[in-house]
């Protein structure tokens, strides 16, 4: 019922940055929260940054004086402003996302296939 399309990943050398944008595509009546998540090979997915329902940014200690999430509801699109990265950002990203598809309330939550973020020493 909706497509999450990741963009913007790529190699960037440490202390560099990237802009990371996740747009929701499919019949969509509201945007109840949409968050970025990232791993590795071997270890679990963690949360990076999500826009939550009440609009209060919330951030991974290993991220939050680095990076910023913001939204377009217009758009329906996700943003990632990533500062002055480090070797150890390197991931996959993952776009989530929760929508309200119609007025009845009926809701849907899933992923992105993922963009790749390589930062070199």
């Amino acid at each position: 019922q909706v497509q999450l399309v990741e963009s913007g990943g790529g190699l960037v050398q440490s202390g560099g940055s990237l802009r990371l944008s996740c747009a929701a595509n499919g019949t969509i009546v509201g945007i109840n929260e949409m968050g970025w998540y990232r791993q590795t090979s071997g270890k679990e997915r963690e949360l990076v940054a999500v826009h939550t329902k009440a609009g209060v940014p919330e951030y991974g200690d290993s991220v939050k004086a680095r990076f910023t999430i913001s939204r377009d509801n217009a758009k329906r699109t996700v943003y990632l402003q990533m500062n002055d990265l480090k070797p150890e950002d390197t991931a996959v990203y993952y776009c989530n996302g929760e929508f309200t598809l119609d007025f009845v309330g009926t809701t849907w939550n899933g992923w992105g296939q993922g963009t790749r973020v390589t930062v070199s020493s």
